[in-house]
């Protein structure tokens, strides 16, 4: 579990083959630490959440979290839904959909 005491908000978001978008909030929960992030224009974008453990490394200097995952796996997560982000059972769902699927055959 990654974890800093630094405000991501702002922080670019960068997947294993290109940018994302910006985290708009990240949580450092014990149970599930997680980002949200911006993923484009509010037409065509929405908001997805990564959850703490496909991120890579943060580099702090460029203000970039760099994740494990590819820019077509993230932009296919289901959209964020602000109202269930306390619901460990909505959480449990966002996490099986990055531990399981064609990801998994990508490390």
């Amino acid at each position: 579990m990654w974890q800093t005491d630094v405000d991501l908000t702002g922080f670019a978001v960068e997947a294993r083959d290109g940018k994302i978008g910006p985290v708009d909030q990240a949580t450092w929960d014990e149970a599930f630490g997680y980002l949200v992030v911006n993923t484009g224009p509010s037409i065509f974008g929405k908001q997805v959440i990564l959850p703490g453990g496909v991120v890579r490394r943060l580099d702090l200097d460029n203000e970039t979290v760099f994740v494990d995952r590819t820019r077509d796996e993230i932009l296919d997560a289901p959209a964020f839904d602000e109202s269930r982000a306390d619901d460990a059972g909505y959480l449990e769902e966002l996490g099986a959909y990055y531990a399981t699927g064609r990801h998994t055959d990508n490390y």
